[in-house]
């Protein structure tokens, strides 16, 4: 690509400067793509990027107005196990600890968003079977009755499994970033800028809550797996939990264009 031509597109006032790097890489269903430098370069793979735009941003608010609704549910059910999600001593511990913690509690969300991934990872691997028989009974379904809509519930489906697997590994990955970029922080004089660390452990935050959202989905159709899926769900609240208390300001970093144009539209 010839220098002039990426200059001019690099100024193209249509493109959100650096929106590219607090993002979640999922092009195929990011509501910005049309005001992407990345995506503008290789426009011809994704085709209409505005009207992939409109339909992404569809996607995520359905999945967001789910997500209010979503943490009352889980705690309601889990407290009729027996759980208390909001109960997590290791951090009430934690905080009487002067020496170390920071880095103790750094370890603590690397190695539970690590497990987080492994452990979703192995009961998908072997659940298999699972995604087959709802398979098979909605298409029979689908032959037996026209009152239902076992197509929309697919969909419902593969959507949730697709924001789990997308986030599975990503949320570690993110959140190793953000422990890293804190740690060079500490050696740098420079407080006037947004950090790092904020905007990696914000995408993560992003993450963990569709994440929790898809959970939501699948405990609805697959009511078998009640206690695992309650189990990944409350292993998510535990890395918020301890994100937040290691990363107070994430959830305030502005990202360029996605928190930009919500606080001002």
């Amino acid at each position: 690509m010839e220098k002039d031509y990426l200059k001019k597109l690099a100024k193209d006032h249509r493109h959100i400067p650096g929106i590219y790097n607090y993002c979640d890489r999922w092009c195929e269903r990011c509501r910005f793509t049309s005001r992407c430098l990345n995506c503008t370069l290789v426009e011809e793979q994704f085709g209409n990027l505005q009207e992939n735009d409109e339909l992404n941003e569809v996607f995520w608010q359905k999945l967001s107005e789910m997500f209010q609704n979503t943490l009352t549910m889980i705690k309601e059910m889990a407290k009729e196990k027996g759980i208390d999600l909001d109960s997590i001593d290791i951090e009430k511990n934690y905080k009487n600890k002067d020496a170390n913690k920071e880095n103790f509690l750094a370890h603590l969300i690397s190695h539970t968003s690590k497990n987080y991934a492994k452990s979703i990872g192995e009961w998908f691997n072997s659940n298999e079977y699972l995604f087959l028989k709802k398979e098979n009974e909605i298409n029979r379904i689908r032959v037996i009755s026209s009152q239902n809509n076992p197509v929309k519930e697919a969909i419902s489906i593969k959507d949730a499994i697709e924001i789990i697997r997308w986030y599975q590994y990503q949320i570690n990955v993110k959140l190793k970033r953000a422990i890293e970029s804190a740690s060079s922080e500490e050696l740098s004089d420079i407080n006037d800028f947004p950090k790092d660390s904020d905007g990696s452990a914000k995408i993560a935050l992003i993450g963990i809550d569709r994440s929790t959202s898809a959970w939501k989905i699948l405990l609805i159709s697959f009511p078998e797996q009640e206690k695992q899926v309650q189990n990944f769900i409350a292993m998510l609240e535990n890395i918020k939990n301890r994100v937040e208390i290691q990363f107070p300001h994430a959830r305030d970093f502005v990202r360029p264009g996605f928190d930009e144009i919500e606080q001002n539209g």
